[in-house]
């Protein structure tokens, strides 16, 4: 194996940086280049040079060019009997034989009822069998499965919930990319899917199924109910019931001979800071390869099937969801136990203990539920060994908190994003408690990532806050008709610019310090706030903090601590202010402490600081 690398950055500043870059070409091998053995590049490859922020992640393993639907045949071969999906709640159990035929005839009914190679399928719903379904269906008919993200925001407005859009936002997604067809349950709670279509699609009641003629919405054609029949919409058993017919199988065997590794296969709305939402669009080639690599990092190839059991309560249209939970147990023949249709904390830890769950996934605000459930000791959690916690920063307590009290000794930090397939960075689990607490881990495989200073354009040196680019195989396609909206997120280079602050130190761990826009600038000194949060995690009396800046005449901003106290635990703004000083600096002790019960959320579990921001400054009449 060859160490082979290259200096490159989106600012022509980087490229003209050329202090010191002459060392780091040495040790990436531009002037010559060395032999290491592959276990020596599997750790040494992720090594930043040159005391520059800039890591390369190493090749040893093998890009796949495969489709979703070959490397479900792949697994269904190998693994015919071991379980592949259970559905707690539709008392729903699959081997991957099973998933596999049923899958089929999913595709197979696709396509007979019109639907055709490069067509859009929304999936509108909460974790479901039909959620799992359609995902891998489309990808076997070469169908691009649109997903109804639940960060999507029109203009100001940033939808917090999902499924719970309004009509505004699916007429929004629906139009943005031509959608065919559309999938939906009859209702879920207290959200009807079917009322919400009518709103801005009134001809469907009226309409013949699979025929439908929309004046908002032109591309539309096809309405499919998951659970019950509607008006002008066909029914999901009807459409796999008719893809069971030969003519039809042999249809979608002629169409996959068409499919490329490099088709996009899902398309998710995600917000900017900016403007209306934009679709991500991402590859089979994206896709397969992001979570064969996760499933690799958390060494799935190396752990028996009982050890090999995932319980998932993030949401499956949720990247981490839907790559991280679906992809990585078809990729890796691992048990994939959905515990609810929407996260719920009890239901979670009664999966674990029914289905002897060994990992599982979560956000921190699903695992602080999950921890301080008030029955968590009644609970076998004999066979957790490990897990993935991503989607916004935790806290050092908090991780070590999960790894004692769940026993998940191998859980892993990821990061990423929708754009990015979506992880970039994550933990070996191997690495020590204190590297797990205070970083996201080291860079993926055939990733690049560095670390830009946000003032000058050049590569910040190590232990320097800088905003966190990616380049490499995993970057999406690009935004969905939006080829300028593309260009500005990734540059003619393909460096694709995350919008993170972030710093590496020396081994090539990173530490996510916030989002820019989320920094706060109170009289000219850059503030972190998950610098803060940390820190207040540290008190004894504080369950969970978010640290925001409000607007301030004088300073430009304040810093405004948002504290949710431990059940029982009383204090108070003064008692909190004095535990600060001679701890941080001053200029870092918030101005104002304010303590909440709740903090606004997406369905994903992220918190949602902006509106924090907006709830904060109406309450202290800012």
């Amino acid at each position: 194996m060859l160490r082979v690398g290259r200096l490159c950055a989106r600012s022509p500043g980087v490229l003209g940086a050329r202090v010191g870059l002459s060392r780091v070409w040495q040790e990436v091998g531009l002037w010559g280049v060395r032999p290491l053995s592959s276990g020596e590049m599997d750790r040494t490859a992720t090594l930043p040079v040159g005391g520059l922020s800039y890591v390369q992640g190493h090749t040893t393993l093998h890009l796949i060019n495969k489709t979703v639907g070959q490397c479900l045949d792949a697994t269904a071969q190998r693994v015919p009997d071991r379980e592949a999906l259970v559905v707690h709640h539709e008392n729903i159990r699959l081997t991957f034989a099973q998933l596999k035929e049923e899958v089929d005839k999913a595709a197979s009914g696709l396509l007979s009822i019109g639907l055709c190679k490069g067509d859009r399928l929304g999936m509108w719903g909460p974790n479901s069998y039909a959620w799992v379904l359609m995902q891998l269906a489309t990808a076997q008919a070469g169908i691009i499965l649109l997903v109804l993200s639940p960060e999507a925001h029109q203009g100001s407005l940033k939808v917090s919930v999902n499924p719970a859009y309004q009509a505004m936002e699916v007429e929004y997604a629906l139009r943005k990319v031509g959608c065919k067809a559309l999938v939906f349950p009859r209702q879920f709670k207290t959200q009807h899917y079917y009322n919400i279509l009518k709103q801005i699609c009134p001809e469907v009641e009226k309409a013949q199924p699979g025929d439908l003629k929309s004046q908002r919405l032109p591309d539309l054609t096809t309405v499919i109910s998951v659970d019950a029949p509607l008006p002008g919409t066909l029914l999901l058993d009807e459409v796999v019931a008719a893809g069971s017919q030969e003519q039809n199988l042999a249809r979608l065997r002629l169409t996959q001979q068409l499919l490329s590794c490099h088709d996009p296969i899902n398309i998710q709305f995600t917000s900017g800071t900016t403007g209306s939402p934009k679709g991500a669009t991402l590859s089979h080639y994206n896709i397969v390869n992001n979570s064969n690599m996760i499933g690799e990092r958390l060494r799935l190839h190396q752990k028996p099937p009982d050890k090999s059991r995932v319980v998932l309560p993030n949401p499956l249209y949720h990247c981490l969801g839907s790559v991280g939970g679906t992809m990585v147990s078809l990729m890796h023949g691992v048990t994939l136990i959905l515990s609810s249709p929407v996260f719920d904390g009890k239901k979670a830890l009664e999966a674990i203990s029914r289905e002897r769950g060994s990992l599982l996934y979560g956000t921190p605000t699903m695992f602080v539920d999950i921890l301080n459930q008030p029955d968590f000791s009644s609970y076998d959690i004999s066979a957790m060994c490990g897990g993935v916690i991503g989607g916004s920063p935790a806290s050092p307590e908090l991780i070590r908190a999960i790894i004692n009290k769940l026993n998940m000794k191998e859980l892993v930090v990821v990061y990423g994003s929708t754009e990015n397939s979506p992880v970039t960075f994550m933990n070996f689990t191997e690495d020590a408690v204190a590297q797990k607490a205070e970083s996201v881990g080291r860079v993926m495989p055939h990733t690049e990532a560095q670390i830009v200073n946000v003032g000058t354009g050049t590569l910040a040196e190590l232990n320097t806050p800088g905003e966190l680019c990616i380049r490499g195989y995993c970057v999406m396609l690009g935004y969905w008709g939006e080829p300028w909206k593309t260009e500005e997120a990734t540059g003619q280079d393909k460096w694709y610019q995350t919008g993170d602050i972030a710093m590496m130190d020396e081994q090539g761990f990173c530490k996510i310090l916030g989002r820019s826009k989320d920094m706060i600038i109170r009289g000219g000194e850059n503030i972190y706030p998950a610098e803060l949060e940390n820190f207040f995690h540290t008190h004894p009396q504080v369950q969970e903090v978010q640290v925001v800046g409000v607007k301030d005449d004088r300073m430009g901003e304040e810093i405004c601590a948002c504290i949710q106290l431990k059940k029982g635990e009383k204090t108070t703004a003064e008692e909190i202010k004095a535990f600060c000083k001679g701890k941080i600096s001053h200029f870092k002790i918030p101005r104002y402490i304010v303590f909440v019960t709740n903090y606004p959320l997406t369905v994903s579990g992220k918190v949602q600081k902006f509106k924090l921001r907006e709830q904060m400054e109406q309450h202290l009449n800012l």
